[in-house]
């Protein structure tokens, strides 16, 4: 029976839209239940209801505090039955309590070859603007299970991609989400889940 996962989003979903078209063909032993937001008019939603998923949405500022918050996303994930927690464009630093519940059972895509650009402080466009600044001649992505230290649990799979003359910032994320984070984190996922 297929691992059911959640996908958990706070902005565009391109990660989410990944996962959604690996199914049935990349990703097999695990099967999406869930899509929750942090945020109410996150795109990923959109991109959730059209491909038949169950959403739901849990805002920190409705929940009081950031452990109040954890505990809402715990009820949530667990009244799901949720396996495996998949964090795509996830915009909220998770605490010990919250990844020590589900002990290599949350995943996360970064846009570096970690240990590279990575840690507090290190997402979107700014892990690029890092990599061209220090001139580094390849970059890529990596999937890794979290814990309490930001980018610090376990990596499960990494690919490379290599930077070009007159690459920006923008262009080098989009580079790296097409040769990278949408082919691996679809392999990791099922990795993971296959080995449930």
């Amino acid at each position: 029976m297929a691992k059911k996962i959640a996908v958990l989003v706070s902005g565009g979903g391109t990660n989410l839209q990944a996962l959604i078209d690996a199914q049935g063909s990349v990703l097999n032993s695990g099967k999406i239940a869930l899509v929750v937001a942090n945020n109410a008019n996150a795109y990923a939603l959109e991109r959730a209801k059209k491909a038949g998923i169950d959403t739901a949405v849990v805002l920190k500022k409705e929940c009081g505090s950031h452990e109040a918050f954890e505990t809402k996303l715990m009820e949530v994930l667990d009244e799901n039955g949720i396996d495996i927690i998949i964090l795509a464009g996830f915009m909220t630093i998770l605490t010990e309590r919250f990844t020590s519940h589900y002990p290599k059972r949350i995943l996360n895509v970064h846009p570096s070859l970690i240990p590279s650009f990575c840690g507090e402080g290190y997402y979107g466009l700014r892990v690029h603007e890092e990599a061209l600044k220090y001139g580094v001649k390849v970059t890529g992505a990596t999937v890794h299970f979290v814990n309490e230290i930001p980018d610090g649990g376990e990596i499960i799979a990494q690919k490379a991609v290599y930077i070009e003359d007159g690459d920006t910032p923008e262009i080098l994320q989009r580079r790296v989400m097409e040769q990278a984070e949408w082919i691996l984190l679809p392999q990791a996922a099922e990795k993971v889940c296959a080995a449930l």
